[in-house]
C-alpha cells in the first residue's frame, strides 16, 4: 500500500514499512492512516527471518514491528535505515547495540498501557487470592459443595504484603492500586530513586527480602541481559508456601522450568501468568494443566482504547523520523543518527 504524496528525508523520498510475518500480522489501520495523512509512502513487508528483512526492506527509511527480530546483521545490511519502531514497550527482539553501532534509532512506545497492565496484575492477584477461576469451574462442573471445599486456605488480602520487582511506571502504578485494597507494598529495583518509590508507597528492599517477605510477588522489570531469569530456582524457593507470583512483564524474566517445578511440588501456592518464555505458549506446557495457575494469552496490555493509542503512536513516531524530526521515545539515546534530526522543544 502506498500514499498519494511523498515526503523527502533529506534528498531522498521517505519510505516507512511495517515488517511482520504475514500469517500473524494484524491489518494495518490507525498507524497507516497517520503515516499516509503525512504523505509518506507506506509498505507492508512479509518477512520471517534476517534474509527476508534484508532483501525486502532495503529501500525503507523507517521500519516498525511487533515480533520481527532485528539483529546486528540486519542493521549492517540496511544502510538507508534511520529508525526501527517497536510496537510496544519491550524491545527484546531488537539488538540495541547493533542498532547503535550502525547509527539506527530504536524507538518504543512506553506509555500506551500503564493502566491496562497494572490493572491486569491486580486482577490476577485477586483471582489467585480468592481462587476465582477454580471456584467458577468447580461450581459449574461439580456443584456448590465442591466449589466451597477449596476455600481454605485463603488469605485476607488486606494487611498482606505485595512485593513489586521492577518499580518503573507500571510497577509503581500497580503499587498505588494495591494499597487501595489494604496491601502493604515492598519492592526491589536497583535503579529507581528511593523517594520516587516511596511516593507510590513502596519500601525498597533487596530481592531476597522481597521474595521471602511477600504474600504476592508481582514482576514488572524490562527484559534485558541483566533481568533474564532474574527469578530462578533460588529466588522461588525463598517464597512463602502460601505466596503467589504474578508475571505481566516478560516470560524470560522467570526461569520457567524452575517455576513449573515449584508449582508442581506445591512449594508456593500458585501463579497468575500473562507472559511465557515461548510466545505463544506450547499447548503441552504443564502450566496449562495446573489448577493453581491462572493464565492469560499475553493480553495484559490490551483494551480497545490502549491498542488504538499504540497504533497511533507508532504512526506518529515513524512520521517524526521520516520528516527529519527526533522521535519522542528513543531507547538508545546516545546513538549518532545517519542524518541530522531536529530535536523539538
Amino acid at each position: 500500500m502506498t500514499a498519494a504524496r511523498r515526503v523527502t528525508l533529506g534528498k531522498k523520498r521517505a519510505i516507512v514499512a511495517r515488517v511482520e510475518k504475514a500469517a500473524i500480522a494484524s491489518p494495518l489501520s490507525d498507524e497507516a492512516e497517520v503515516i499516509q495523512k503525512a504523505g509518506i509512502d507506506l509498505m507492508d513487508i512479509d518477512a520471517a527471518n534476517e534474509d527476508e528483512i534484508i532483501a525486502k526492506a532495503r529501500e525503507a527509511d523507517v521500519l516498525f514491528t511487533v515480533r520481527a527480530a532485528f539483529t546486528r546483521r540486519v542493521f549492517e545490511n540496511l544502510p538507508k535505515l534511520q529508525a526501527v519502531v517497536r510496537c510496544g514497550i519491550g524491545y527484546d527482539n531488537i539488538d540495541v547495540d547493533g542498532a547503535t553501532d550502525n547509527h539506527v534509532l530504536v524507538v518504543n512506545i512506553p506509555d500506551f498501557c500503564f493502566e491496562e497492565v497494572s490493572n491486569h496484575a491486580i486482577v490476577l492477584l485477586m483471582a489467585c487470592a480468592k481462587k476465582l477461576v477454580r471456584m467458577n469451574h468447580l461450581l459449574k462442573s461439580d456443584g456448590w459443595g465442591a466449589s466451597r471445599r477449596i476455600m481454605e486456605p485463603m488469605g485476607s488480602i488486606c494487611g498482606q504484603t505485595l512485593g513489586i520487582v521492577g518499580c518503573g511506571n507500571i510497577g509503581r502504578m500497580t503499587a498505588r492500586k494495591a494499597r487501595c485494597f489494604g496491601l502493604n507494598v515492598i519492592g526491589h529495583d536497583p535503579y529507581v530513586d528511593r523517594n520516587l518509590a516511596s511516593e507510590s508507597g513502596i519500601a525498597l528492599k533487596s530481592l531476597p527480602e522481597v521474595m521471602a517477605e511477600s504474600d504476592y510477588v508481582s514482576l514488572h522489570p524490562c527484559l534485558n541481559q541483566e533481568t533474564f531469569h532474574l527469578i530462578g530456582d533460588k529466588e522461588l524457593h525463598l517464597m512463602k508456601p502460601s505466596a503467589y507470583i504474578i508475571n505481566t512483564s516478560r516470560g524470560s524474566v522467570v526461569d520457567e522450568p524452575a517455576l513449573i517445578r515449584v508449582l508442581q511440588d506445591k512449594r508456593i501456592a500458585g501463579a497468575g501468568i500473562d507472559v511465557f518464555e515461548k510466545d505463544p505458549i506450547d499447548p503441552d506446557n504443564p502450566l496449562l494443566k495446573m489448577d493453581n495457575v491462572i493464565v492469560t494469552p499475553h493480553s495484559a496490555f490490551y483494551c480497545d482504547a490502549s491498542f488504538k493509542r499504540l497504533r497511533i503512536s507508532v504512526g506518529q513516531e515513524a512520521v517524526r523520523v521520516a520528516q527529519g524530526r527526533w522521535p519522542k521515545n528513543v531507547v538508545n539515546k546516545d546513538v549518532k543518527p545517519k542524518v541530522n534530526l531536529v530535536r523539538e522543544g
